[in-house]
């Protein structure tokens, strides 16, 4: 069943758990006999990183930024704050990023330049959910769960407004809530 605020359900739990795994499956094969420094993206990405990380098979070690570009707002408002910077040096390591979505790409764009400034061995992006209709900026995913449509999402850690975030689905969201 779901939310009264919600359109419809773009991706199910059971779509996103399998997902997920696969994922998780890739990266393990990707960085075997390697050790991963991931970094998560506060605060969409807390659920994601979550389950991804646990359906990995390697050495991680992980820490988290907090970047934004967004305010309250649904669209970026193209100046990307850092908040929260890591707690340790990546210079030498394998890093994975983990975002909910890839959006305008404003965000992952100035994050990469930010962090490969840093001297990392490799440097990866894995985001749960892909909205290429929406990029501005000039980025990939080297990972990708899902390719979603140009409309406002909501559920496993994405929000409007900081809520919607403990849905266990991914749903559109009407636009009168957001408009």
């Amino acid at each position: 069943m779901s939310h009264p605020d919600i359109e419809r359900v773009l991706f199910t739990e059971d779509e996103i758990k399998a997902r997920v795994k696969e994922l998780g499956q890739q990266l393990s094969r990707d960085y075997a006999g390697r050790e991963v420094f991931c970094i998560g993206v506060l605060k969409g990405c807390f659920v994601f990183m979550a389950d991804l990380l646990r359906s990995m098979d390697v050495k991680c070690e992980l820490d988290f930024m907090v970047v934004s570009s967004y305010g309250s707002g649904t669209t970026t408002s193209g100046a990307v704050r850092i908040t929260k910077d890591l707690g340790r040096s990546i210079e030498g390591k394998d890093v994975l990023v983990i975002e909910d979505i890839l959006d305008s790409g404003v965000t992952l764009h100035y994050l990469r330049g930010f962090l490969e400034q840093r001297n990392p061995a490799s440097f990866r992006i894995c985001t749960l959910f892909d909205k290429p209709a929406r990029r501005k900026a000039d980025i990939a995913a080297d990972y990708v769960g899902f390719l979603c449509p140009d409309e406002f999402i909501v559920g496993y850690g994405l929000d409007y407004d900081e809520k919607y975030r403990n849905l266990p689905y991914i749903g559109v969201l009407k636009p009168e809530i957001y408009t």
